[in-house]
């Protein structure tokens, strides 16, 4: 006679798994990105379209290294390297010379990735990483902006795109386009403000990022209905920055710009959709997280208001990704049947 044999299996949680998993998070992230790189090359034209792609390649070339050089299994495949490329290539000016953005995509993924033990343990968004650098090794290079709309976009590139490696380029030479400052700049320093809706549409001087708003936001919608984004924490960084905004202005009109300006002005709106949001570099509570924006806002407000650059995107995440895992730490939830809080984001 047969004996029906039956196994128990006994695993460890979770024993629930969402259907999605980590390439397919990434890939709709991209899908997501796509409209504002697409929207970026439309308004600066050839100049940005070479740097998306060579920021990109040069990501995920770095990455595939990388994994080799070490022998482990080339992670390209999970797009978080495709993610890195297109973000990083987002928050460049219009010609920087393409030696310097290769170089800049090589510390992003090796010193700010790679160097954490790779996705899932950076500390830092590693874009912001590479941008930093670029912005502290080149900052004149950093802060030439190249014309909008110009029409011969698509036949002709600033020819400071193709300097020669490890040769800074002449002022002039990467500013034969430049026609004017970005609305931070005319704003912080000249008390000049920017049309409303040239700001909501992006269509002013400015990183290739600091393009149209509502694009942006279009694709910060599509991921947190699907799941895949923590919409808490942009909305978290629109209220602070946009209340600090509000009462400085009512107070000073003429000294501080309103919400509308302050938040589809510079990298504000990429950076706090696609950068803060960052899964690993984000704390993991409810709480935690509305800490984190409120953070990120109060210190972009600080430094645009108060420091002496006109822009404060850039340094307000990192610092709030370095103070992410202690933001964690102080609201985790209590543990059922205890008095206490777990301590970390590995507690059992």
């Amino acid at each position: 006679m047969n004996t029906l044999h039956k196994t128990l299996q006994i695993k460890t949680s979770p024993h629930v798994k969402a259907a999605l998993n980590v390439d397919d998070i990434m890939r709709n992230v991209v899908w997501a990105l796509l409209p504002t790189c697409a929207f970026s090359i439309y308004i600066f034209g050839l100049s940005a379209l070479l740097s998306l792609v060579i920021a990109t390649f040069t990501c995920v070339a770095t990455e595939h290294v990388m994994c080799r050089r070490s022998g482990k299994t080339s992670s390209i495949g999970d797009w978080s390297a495709v993610i890195t490329g297109l973000l990083y290539g987002l928050t460049l000016p219009p010609g920087l010379p393409l030696w310097m953005v290769v170089m800049g995509g090589v510390i992003a993924i090796s010193l700010g990735k790679y160097l954490f033990g790779g996705l899932g343990y950076n500390v830092f968004n590693p874009a912001l990483v590479g941008r930093a650098f670029l912005q502290a090794a080149f900052p004149t290079a950093m802060t030439m902006w190249g014309p909008i709309l110009g029409t011969d976009r698509f036949t002709n590139v600033p020819s400071s795109l193709f300097a020669l490696p490890f040769q800074i380029p002449s002022y002039q030479s990467i500013a034969d386009g430049v026609t004017s400052a970005t609305p931070l700049a005319l704003m912080k320093f000249d008390q000049q403000l920017t049309e409303s809706s040239h700001l909501i549409f992006g269509v002013t001087a400015g990183s290739y990022g600091e393009t149209c708003g509502l694009l942006i936001l279009a694709g910060g919608l599509y991921l947190a209905a699907r799941k895949m984004l923590n919409w808490r924490i942009p909305v978290a960084i629109f209220v602070t920055a946009g209340a600090i905004s509000a009462v400085f202005h009512t107070l000073d009109p003429q000294q501080y710009p309103d919400p509308i300006f302050t938040l589809f002005s510079g990298g504000l709106m990429l950076g706090a959709v696609f950068m803060a949001t960052d899964m690993v570099a984000s704390p993991m509570t409810n709480r935690g997280v509305i800490v984190y924006g409120a953070v990120i806002g109060l210190l972009i407000m600080v430094i645009r208001n108060w420091g002496g650059l006109p822009e404060g995107v850039m340094y307000a995440i990192l610092l709030a990704n370095a103070l992410s895992p202690h933001i964690d730490a102080m609201t985790q939830p209590k543990v059922y049947g205890s008095g206490g809080k777990q301590i970390g984001r590995n507690s059992p």
